[in-house]
Formats: structure tokens, sequence, C-alpha cells
């Protein structure tokens, strides 16, 4: 599992861990009740506080991505990706109508916005 941590981001440490997890497991790169790192070896990898590792993962388990056996570590939970992809569209869903709306409010033609929309879906 790799993953990023960005310092330029305006995202906190804790919430770029989750989504790119979350990203993970909603692309079938982790799978059900597949072992994850612990806290403290994630912290030391990402040479972090092992309290924001912990945040992450509770963050995770909150929102039903992984369940935590005390003693045994946090594993992938068994759940339809059907349903977390569907939460993740909403999330894109909700991005895009703020973009129309702002679009709208300078008067910019759909066609430039889908131009810019196709600008930044090929960036990396």
């Amino acid at each position: 599992m790799r993953i990023i941590i960005s310092n330029a981001s305006d995202k906190p440490i804790y919430e770029q861990i989750a989504e790119q997890i979350k990203t993970h497991i909603i692309n079938g790169e982790l799978s059900e009740a597949e072992m994850l790192p612990s806290i403290r070896k994630l912290a030391k990898e990402l040479r972090i506080s092992v309290i924001t590792t912990k945040r992450a993962y509770e963050e995770l388990e909150r929102d039903g991505y992984i369940v935590s056996v005390p003693g045994k570590g946090s594993f992938v939970s068994a759940q339809n990706k059907e349903l977390l992809k569907e939460a993740r569209i909403r999330i894109v869903e909700d991005k895009l109508e703020e973009a129309v709306w702002a679009a709208k409010t300078i008067g910019l033609p759909l066609e430039e916005l889908l131009n810019m929309i196709s600008i930044l879906y090929e960036e990396e």
C-alpha cells in the first residue's frame, strides 16, 4: 500500500491518509479482510506522529472502511464495494455542482467548463 503525504495540501495529514486508504479499498487494491499496517509501523514509514495515524484509522473505522480488533490489528471491513463507490460518486457530484454554480455566476460557457474538466482529468 502506497501513501503519499503532501505538505502543500490544505488537507490535514490524517485526512490524506484516510482518503488514500479509502481509494485503495474502493479500487480493490486492498481486499476484504486484508490486514493494514499497524498504526506504529505506518507512522514510522510515513515519518509522522502515531497520533496522526491513529486518527486516520479511527476515521476509517467510523466510516466503516476498516475494523480494528484489539491485539490483532486493523483490517479492511467486509462491505459492498458498490456502496463505497456510490458514496465517492456523491462527493464528486457535490463538488461538480459547486463548480457548475461558480461557472454560471461568472457566465462561463458550458463548453469552456467541460474543457477545463477534461484538462484537469487528464493531468496526473
